[in-house]
C-alpha cells in the first residue's frame, strides 16, 4: 500500500528520476539554512519532491513585509514564530517528509549538528556572517553547499564541493562586505525563482541528474532574462577552504 501511494504521489517525476533516483531523494537529508522567500520557495518543493528528511534554521517571528515573498508563512499569523507555521506548511504540502526546523540564527557552534546530519546544505540566508559561519561548516565537515542568493532583480547560483572547487570565502574574502540586513529590495517572484533553481541543483545533486552549477556561477537579471555562467576557481591560498595567505590574494579567478 506505501509503494502504491509513493508511486502516486511520484508518478510524475518517476518518469524523469525513475525508482532509484526517488529512493535516493527519500534516503536523503537536506539542510536549509533561512525560509524566507527564497530558502522556503525551496523547502516547499523539496518536500513536495520527497526529499526524506529537511533541516531547516531560521529565527524570529513572521513580520507583514514578509508577505510579499515568503510563501510558507501565513498572515494571519503576523507576530507569531515563523518556524511552527513554516513546519505545518511542509507537513501539509507532504506529510512523508520528515521535519526538524530551528528557530536560530546560523553559527559555527550552534549549527554544527545540523550541517553534520545532513547530506546537502542550501544556504538562503540574508547576510554575509551566517553566510560566511556555515561556508566554514560545510568547508569543514565535507558537505556540498548550494550558495543562492538575490539582489533586486538579480539571482545567483552555485554549488560548492568543499575541497574541490571554490567555496564562499574564495569568491568573497571576508570583511567588509556591504550588505543591508532586512532592508534590501525584494520582489516576491524573484526570490521565488532562484529558490526553486536552488530546490532543482539539489534534487540534481542527490539523484545524480544533468550537470551541477560547480566551478561556476550563474547569474540572472530578471527584468530582460539576461544570463550569464561565470567560470570561477578555487584559491588555493584560501584562509577557508586553502592553505591560508595574505588576504589580498584570497580572491577567487573570475
Amino acid at each position: 500500500m506505501v509503494q502504491l501511494l509513493e508511486d502516486s504521489r511520484y508518478g510524475r517525476q518517476l518518469k524523469l528520476l525513475g525508482v532509484e533516483g526517488q529512493n535516493r531523494l527519500k534516503q536523503a537529508t537536506v539542510m536549509v539554512a533561512g525560509i524566507g522567500g527564497l530558502g522556503g520557495t525551496a523547502a516547499m518543493y523539496l518536500a513536495a519532491a520527497g526529499v526524506g528528511k529537511l533541516i531547516l534554521a531560521h529565527e524570529g517571528v513572521i513580520h507583514l513585509p514578509d508577505m510579499n515573498r515568503q510563501v510558507l508563512m501565513d498572515s494571519g499569523r503576523i507576530g507569531e514564530e515563523r518556524m511552527e507555521t513554516a513546519l505545518q506548511h511542509l507537513h501539509r504540502i507532504n506529510p512523508e517528509t520528515q521535519l526538524e526546523g530551528h528557530a536560530d540564527r546560523i553559527t559555527e557552534e550552534s549549527s554544527r549538528p545540523w550541517v553534520e546530519a545532513a547530506d546537502i546544505v542550501i544556504d538562503a540566508r540574508y547576510d554575509f556572517p551566517e553566510r560566511y559561519a556555515l561556508n566554514r561548516l560545510c568547508v569543514r565537515h565535507g558537505r556540498p553547499m548550494i550558495e543562492a542568493a538575490m539582489y533586486a532583480y538579480e539571482v545567483s547560483l552555485m554549488t560548492i564541493d568543499p575541497g574541490r572547487t571554490a567555496c564562499l570565502e574564495c569568491l568573497y574574502p571576508e570583511g567588509g562586505q556591504p550588505w543591508e540586513p532586512l532592508g534590501f529590495p525584494v520582489l516576491g517572484a524573484t526570490s521565488g525563482l532562484i529558490g526553486c533553481m536552488a530546490a532543482l541543483e539539489a534534487v540534481k545533486w542527490i539523484t545524480d541528474a544533468g550537470n551541477l552549477f560547480t566551478d561556476r556561477m550563474y547569474r540572472m537579471n530578471v527584468l530582460d532574462m539576461s544570463s550569464c555562467t561565470i567560470a570561477v576557481k578555487r584559491n588555493p591560498r584560501c584562509p577557508c577552504c586553502g592553505t591560508g595567505g595574505n588576504t589580498d590574494e584570497s580572491i577567487a579567478y573570475l
